[in-house]
């Protein structure tokens, strides 16, 4: 990326505030960060820290409640729910710990699922799942439905399903928790590619230091507040 562009994400003086009775909670605390386009960065932090509240506000699935959520170009807090749901159509994906597949489609079938609410033919539909599954290596299990998968495999059909849209950035929270120790390795491996090979800015939500090393970027929250930003220098070619 060149020195004169701006950052894929921006977030400026960002706060979030619930009220639970008489006690306001503060899951975020004054956040501010740019992350550039096609990086890869691990949000670290104990439970409770504020990882998946940031998360969710970087994809659109949240807002704050003070401050400014910029991504892909696109001021969050201006957007309507309908506008937000169209943008996070367009540019985000989301992987989860649970896999969240429906056990009566087959992998294909589950990847192309959210393609049916998007602009595009039968054959167009076919050809995204298609390149979706081969690329994270299971074109030849694109018939089997999850209780025919291991863990690993599920979870690369849920990263093949957030692929499929073609999406700028990937979003995954703890994506290696329910894994063994080899799969999470495997599924780790594939979000490196992603990121090296396609382009993608990939941020991933872990407790696991294995998982964070493989990140350009580490950022740690504690009790909602940005604690370190370390530039590890992992994963870069």
């Amino acid at each position: 990326m060149s020195a004169s562009s701006p950052p894929i994400i921006e977030l400026r003086r960002v706060w979030k505030v619930y009220h639970k009775g008489d006690a306001e909670i503060h899951p975020l605390e004054d956040i501010s960060l740019a992350i550039d386009a096609g990086d890869f960065v691990a949000l670290m932090g104990p439970s409770g820290s504020g990882k998946t509240t940031l998360l969710n506000l970087l994809g659109g699935l949240d807002t704050p409640s003070s401050g400014e959520v910029i991504v892909c170009g696109q001021n969050l807090g201006e957007l309507g729910p309908r506008e937000l749901a169209r943008w996070r159509a367009d540019h985000v994906a989301y992987v989860f710990q649970a896999y969240n597949l429906l056990p009566v489609l087959t992998a294909y079938q589950n990847v192309e699922l959210p393609l049916l609410l998007a602009p595009l033919s039968r054959r167009q539909r076919r050809e995204h799942a298609r390149k979706a599954l081969e690329i994270v290596g299971l074109a030849d299990r694109m018939n089997h439905r999850p209780d025919e998968l291991s863990g690993g495999q599920e979870q690369r059909v849920a990263i093949a399903r957030a692929l499929a849209s073609d999406p700028e950035i990937l979003l995954a929270d703890e994506p290696t928790g329910d894994l063994d120790a080899h799969s999470a390795e495997e599924i780790m491996a594939l979000l490196v590619a992603l990121n090296r090979d396609f382009g993608k800015t990939v941020i991933v939500v872990t407790h696991d230091p294995k998982v964070a090393r493989a990140a350009h970027r580490q950022l740690h929250l504690e009790k909602g507040v940005l604690a370190r930003d370390i530039d590890t220098g992992g994963g870069r070619t």
